[in-house]
This record gives C-alpha cells, structure tokens and sequence, in this order.
C-alpha cells in the first residue's frame, strides 16, 4: 500500500464520524474498517464497525451536532497513522481533542483505533472510565 492510499482511508474514516445518514455511514465503515475492527478508548473498547455506528450515535444524543476534524495532517509510516483530532460541538465550541494511531491491514482498511485524550470534555474523569 501507498501512503496515498493509506490518506485516503484516514480520509474516510474522518467522514466516517461525521456523516449523519445511516447508509452513508454503512457505506463508509465498509470501505474504511475491517469486520473485526478494534477500538479501544477511555470509555472502552468496542469491535466490529456497527460497535462503532452504534458509539457516534450514542454521542450524537448525548452532545447533539459535533463534528470531528483533523488538528494536522496525519502521519502516516508502514501500516500506522497517527491523527490528531477536534470535536467541535454546533456553534463551534471545542468539546475535546485527541490523538488517535490507526492500523491499516494489507489492503488499506483500519484493523485498529488506539484513542487518546489531549484535552478531554470538561467534566470528565478518565479514571471512572476504566
């Protein structure tokens, strides 16, 4: 795999979290994720792409309209990128930023999603969460 393939998927996956339609976003995790995509963060880890169609809707009742967007562009080396990211929240209020390294299997799609927090949401413990 080229790095140019390996943008476009982290492209895909940036709109992955940002796309509110339901076959779009079916569309998305299957061309962007493994079957058996891991994902592991502060509030868990989850496995399988519908874990995580299931994790953005969650986050979208709870914050309501956010969008997810790159803070630089990623670095990309073999089969990993590291992704710095911001959540925005409607009206442009920053809910939280982070830094996520993705591993891509042979044929480009990410097999695993290691998040981290560098500026969590206001209010959240990341001790409760293990």
């Amino acid at each position: 795999m080229t790095s140019e393939a390996y943008e476009d998927t982290v492209e895909r996956y940036v709109r992955f979290w940002n796309t509110g339609q339901p076959e779009e976003q079916r569309r998305l995790a299957a061309d962007t994720f493994t079957a058996e995509v891991s994902y592991h963060a502060l509030v868990g880890v989850l496995t399988g792409a519908q874990a995580l169609i299931d994790f953005r809707g969650q986050f979208i009742q709870h914050v309501g309209a956010a969008v997810f967007q790159r803070r630089a562009a990623p670095q990309i080396h073999h089969d990993r990128a590291r992704l710095m990211w911001e959540i925005e929240l409607d009206g442009g209020r920053s809910f939280a930023a982070g830094t996520d390294v993705l591993v891509f299997d042979r044929d480009g799609r990410i097999s695993s999603v290691t998040t981290f927090l560098d500026r969590a949401p206001e209010g959240f413990d990341p001790h409760a969460a293990h």
